[in-house]
């Protein structure tokens, strides 16, 4: 069993928990991932690390809500235990060398993003942080970002806060500005992944993406989070969850991630609202 010491509800559907795992924040890098069970039948759900603190032994992740099991965790506050937590898990992300780097993200992506920011930030690397939102009422890690980022641009879809537009439009502006980046990482849901990577092919700017796939064991063993890229199989959990955006199979990992969809749908509509209304 595993102690959430620290419970913040950010947004309507979006919340952050901090854990007690020691274990695990001893050795978490930007970019790595856990796999959680709220409960003992509990699916196995991955969560990218969003912090780690070596010192007080805790990691940090930033969910949205979205299935039974995220709503579930939402239910539970400080001093509640979550029945397992597993990890660090994949391969962290590369920043070492980098010295410009555009680093976007979408939604909630935009906590798996932050670290890794950071990280470069604290490296002395030029950060410039696009963090695209639908609306005013979701965003997230504002100030956290403008102190992690050499350049901060925030936008929203329906211009409710900060620049209006998507994340592609005003990575296209600093590249046409004449930015020259050594590389983008692009983080959030597949289409924005997939859009920010064919924005910057043609530019020749090498783009990294963080893939989350259906996944359940995290080991490689199960296959269920596989992927082609470069026209070879990989699996996320190990081989990822990084990847060349130029070089995914887009078509195929956005359908394989819909595969769920009308189950999921159904046991959001006969479970969540009923533990949504436990949220204290």
């Amino acid at each position: 069993m595993y102690e959430i010491v620290r419970k913040e509800i950010l947004t309507p559907t979006i919340s952050l928990i901090e854990i007690k795992a020691p274990m695990i924040s001893e050795r978490a890098e930007p970019g790595q991932f856990v796999i959680v069970r709220v409960e003992e039948e509990g699916e196995r759900v991955p969560f990218t690390i969003n912090d780690f603190d070596r010192e007080n032994g805790t990691v940090t992740i930033i969910f949205q809500l979205v299935g039974y099991s995220t709503y579930k965790m939402n239910t539970l506050k400080a001093g509640d235990y979550l029945y397992d937590i597993v990890g660090p898990l994949g391969l962290a992300t590369h920043t070492e060398g980098l010295k410009k780097v555009a680093v976007v993200g979408g939604g909630v992506g935009n906590a798996i993003a932050f670290p890794i920011a950071r990280k470069l930030h604290q490296q002395g690397c030029e950060v410039h942080a696009i963090t695209g939102f639908k609306n005013a009422d979701v965003v997230i890690l504002e100030n956290e970002y403008a102190d992690a980022s050499t350049r901060h641009i925030v936008c929203t879809d329906d211009g409710s806060h900060g620049r209006k537009g998507l994340v592609t439009e005003i990575l296209k502006e600093l590249i046409d500005e004449g930015n020259e980046y050594d590389q983008v990482i692009a983080i959030g849901p597949m289409p924005m992944m997939k859009f920010v990577s064919l924005t910057t092919k043609p530019y020749g700017i090498k783009t990294i993406v963080s893939l989350c796939p259906l996944m359940v064991d995290g080991t490689g063993m199960c296959g269920c989070c596989r992927v082609v890229v470069g026209g070879e199989m990989k699996f996320a959990c190990v081989d990822g969850p990084d990847f060349d955006g130029h070089e995914v199979d887009w078509e195929l990992a956005i359908s394989r991630g819909k595969i769920y969809g009308d189950f999921e749908r159904e046991v959001r509509e006969a479970n969540c609202n009923l533990l949504n209304a436990e949220v204290k």
